[in-house]
């Protein structure tokens, strides 16, 4: 019987975070005798405003905007659709005309299940392919642009396989693109990214990306769950989903969550001002633990950009190939799924890059070119903020075996 570590070890930082307990204290006079309504008139709705504004204006100055620019919204989810389905909603198809909105295969869902159902509505769609890194094909995202394109939705940073996408790249083209269809009396195209798992990691200034709409969440930076914001540049002109008394400029009807919000605001100030030595740190394990898989477990695939080649001088710039905390590999010849109940079983927790379904692989390692099976046989691990070497050793003296003794088990099948 091989030992187990005494130490649960939380390998899913893509997943979510645990709460900074300084972002905890920061809260925790708004949950309890800070309770107003932002709405209020009386000193207990305006303490709360103000601690709502203040929060609005630390997200702006991190980010580069005006606080009148941040949107808050009940999580990145919220955000993303909001975004999407306020640029489409505000552009009402009426007869023949169509509107075309284009993105990528490999966002996160609720971008492209909110691009299905527009779809359904009889909006046009693009989703642009990617190379077998993971990065776009700016080729085929440049020659999909129609005169009808009003947005395009790109995401920064690859929640499976931690690949970058060169968005400040793409913000310069479409501002060209603009100006020429601005002779042409073309409307303008709109760009969105999300920016969910890049936050606490890159310089997210939207003056330089050159982006119109940015979406942000609580959950992956070490803040409270069911908060986010969308950045939405001055003049840009969206519908509402949410409907009521008319809060956040009345695109997000609804009591703020004034609490969240502050741990928002409070959990991205740490993160940005973490993020230099932070990503050295975790570039160093992803280094190490990259390496040593390839080196003492055969058969195996690296998915996504390498950051391997870089010095760690190089986080500084935010100059990196991918997320410094991503690794994503496939195991062949291993169930990934049982590969993860195991390594749950001792003490790991990590998840698998696949849907747990008998038909339908990760829609992120299909489109950079793997099988069914490969997809199927994929384990993501990303690190955070309590992650050590000796947790990554630890990991990699089980792991070996594991994925052994797993595939004598499925070649037997």
């Amino acid at each position: 019987m091989r030992k187990k570590y005494s130490k649960s070890v939380y390998l899913d930082y893509a997943a979510t975070t645990p709460l900074d307990m300084r972002v905890k204290k920061a809260m925790a006079p708004f949950e309890s005798e800070k309770f107003g309504n932002p709405s209020s008139l009386h000193r207990f709705g305006r303490e709360a405003k103000t601690a709502l504004e203040n929060s609005r204006s630390t997200i702006a100055k991190i980010i580069g905007a005006t606080p009148s620019e941040i949107v808050f919204t009940a999580g990145g989810t919220e955000s993303v659709n909001l975004a999407i389905f306020g640029v489409a909603k505000n552009f009402k198809i009426s007869g023949n005309k169509k509107y075309h909105l284009i993105t990528s295969a490999i966002e996160h869902h609720c971008v492209l299940h909110s691009f299905s159902a527009l779809a359904g509505e009889g909006y046009e769609t693009s989703l642009i392919s990617v190379d077998k890194y993971g990065r776009i094909d700016f080729e085929k995202l440049k020659a999909s642009v129609r005169p009808e394109t009003i947005l395009i939705s790109i995401m920064f940073a690859n929640n499976e396989i931690g690949t970058l996408e060169p968005i400040e790249e793409i913000g310069k083209w479409i501002k060209q693109v603009n100006a020429q269809r601005r002779q042409q009396g073309l409307r303008q195209i709109l760009f969105h990214t999300d920016a969910c798992q890049a936050a606490g990691y890159f310089d997210l200034n939207v003056q330089r990306l050159g982006i119109d709409l940015m979406s942000v969440n609580g959950s992956k930076i070490y803040g409270p769950k069911q908060t986010g914001f969308l950045y939405v540049k001055s003049g840009t002109q969206l519908a509402s989903i949410i409907y009521g008394g008319g809060q956040e400029r009345g695109l997000r009807a609804g009591t703020e969550n004034v609490p969240g919000v502050v741990g928002l605001a409070k959990a991205l100030e740490l993160a940005q001002a973490d993020a230099v030595k932070e990503n050295s740190r975790l570039l160093k394990l992803q280094k190490y633990l990259t390496e040593q898989i390839i080196k003492v477990i055969p058969n195996v695939l690296l998915n996504g950009t390498d950051n391997r080649k870089l010095k760690v001088e190089a986080s500084i710039k935010f100059k990196m190939n991918k997320l410094p905390n991503n690794i994503n590999f496939t195991f062949l010849g291993v169930e990934g799924e049982a590969l993860m109940l195991y390594l749950d079983s001792y003490g790991f927790s990590v998840s698998t890059a696949s849907a747990c379904s008998t038909v339908h692989a990760s829609h992120v390692l299909s489109a950079i070119g793997r099988t069914l099976d490969e997809a199927k046989s994929s384990i993501r691990f990303t690190l955070g903020k309590s992650t050590t070497l000796l947790d990554i050793k630890k990991l990699l003296k089980i792991l070996p075996t594991l994925v052994k003794d797993l595939r004598k088990v499925y070649k037997n099948k």
